[in-house]
């Protein structure tokens, strides 16, 4: 079986190819000037460079990665383009035809006057395949809609990773009580400054970008994530998302809208989880509370120090006393230990977050202490 493209066995013997070219380049340059002045280093530098030729000819013959076009080597390489995006499991023509869909969903602005136009296709694909009833056609969708969630989440931790470093140079914050003043201020600030950023440079217009770029992107993982869950694949989707710890820790000092999103999705997944691995093995239910524990540490904190909305709330009082009864389910099926470790997670951002008196988990709090007393009296 042949060497994956792109793959760390394809790429080895390139990198080592480079870099016995780069060490030769400079190795050469030093002893060119030596060798005008004396006949034998002159010699030794011819032997080195036939040798040196040598390797690089047989290199390829080792590693055949390094010479794709083996038949014929001076042939140039005929470039096609393909429009159709590879699609994991899609071996399907309508499989084909989602992933290229929620692809250019992900690519086009949402200003554009086209993007409306490709998202309802895709979802009217979506929904056609689901209605079909048959399990062929909802795997395809899995399948796609799995892909496209991955990428997705991709995209968005690169743009948040691009403006937490922007940030962090303006504040110079971690995530303690101060910097988290610090946040509030410079976040403040910066929204005044989006006010008047027609008067100001490229930079600043830039930066508008990222931060819409970084909304759009999470008001698509929320979509395709309810998309997953109708067809029944949303646990792969909660698997990423649960081990996203970098995202949730930059969405600690995102901007408001982006955090109002990542609110929302953390809020669909901590709901889907609930129920997830219930009336599976006994290895299974192990597994799927550790993923529960990962969402806890990874999310609870950007519920407690998230912004309520600039407009209207993120979740109405409703959907956040649901969401704290879900929270207290999940956290009463944890060990003793990892109810500890993320009950006193909790404490430490409830209490250092004046703005927000949620999530209310005192409950949760006072039932561990009891259960941890009566273990200690049992000893």
């Amino acid at each position: 079986m042949g060497m994956m493209e792109g793959s760390p066995t394809a790429i080895a013997p390139l990198l080592l190819r480079n870099l016995l070219t780069s060490m030769f380049i400079y190795a050469d340059k030093s002893l060119l000037n030596l060798a005008e002045k004396y006949k034998l280093l002159e010699a030794i530098r011819y032997t080195l460079i036939t040798s040196f030729l040598f390797l690089l000819r047989v290199l390829p013959s080792f590693f055949p990665s390094l010479n794709p076009n083996l038949e014929n080597p001076f042939k140039p390489t005929k470039k096609t383009d393909n429009y159709v995006p590879a699609c994991g499991g899609c071996d399907s023509g309508i499989g084909r035809a989602l992933s290229q869909l929620l692809a250019i969903v992900n690519d086009i602005p949402v200003s554009s006057r086209k993007y409306e136009v490709v998202r309802s296709l895709a979802e009217r694909l979506i929904d056609e395949n689901n209605r079909e009833g048959l399990e062929a056609l909802r795997e395809v969708n899995r399948t796609a809609l799995s892909s496209a969630f991955a990428r997705t989440l991709s995209q968005l931790e690169s743009t948040a990773v691009d403006q937490g470093q922007g940030l962090a140079g303006e504040a110079g914050w971690g995530t303690g009580p101060v910097e988290f003043r610090l946040n509030r201020v410079v976040r403040a600030v910066r929204s005044i400054a989006k006010a008047g950023r027609s008067r100001v440079g490229s930079g600043r217009d830039e930066m508008g970008r990222s931060e819409s770029s970084a909304e759009k992107l999470a008001a698509e993982l929320l979509w395709l994530a309810q998309k997953l869950a109708a067809c029944g694949g949303a646990e792969e989707a909660l698997l990423r998302w649960a081990a996203a710890s970098d995202l949730a820790r930059l969405a600690l000092w995102a901007e408001p809208r982006l955090q109002g999103f990542l609110v929302k999705i953390s809020a669909f997944f901590f709901k889907q989880a609930k129920d997830i691995g219930v009336d599976e093995t006994e290895e299974s239910q192990e597994q799927q509370r550790h993923t529960k524990v990962k969402m806890l540490i990874s999310w609870l904190p950007l519920l407690c120090r998230a912004s309520n909305g600039t407009d209207v709330p993120v979740l109405s009082i409703r959907e956040r006393a649901e969401l704290e009864s879900v929270l207290e389910e999940t956290i009463e099926l944890l060990e003793q230990e990892e109810q500890e470790q993320v009950l006193s997670l909790w404490l430490h951002h409830f209490t250092h977050c004046p703005s927000s008196d949620w999530p209310n988990l005192h409950a949760s709090y006072a039932r561990w202490c009891n259960a941890s007393r009566r273990l200690l009296v049992l000893q």
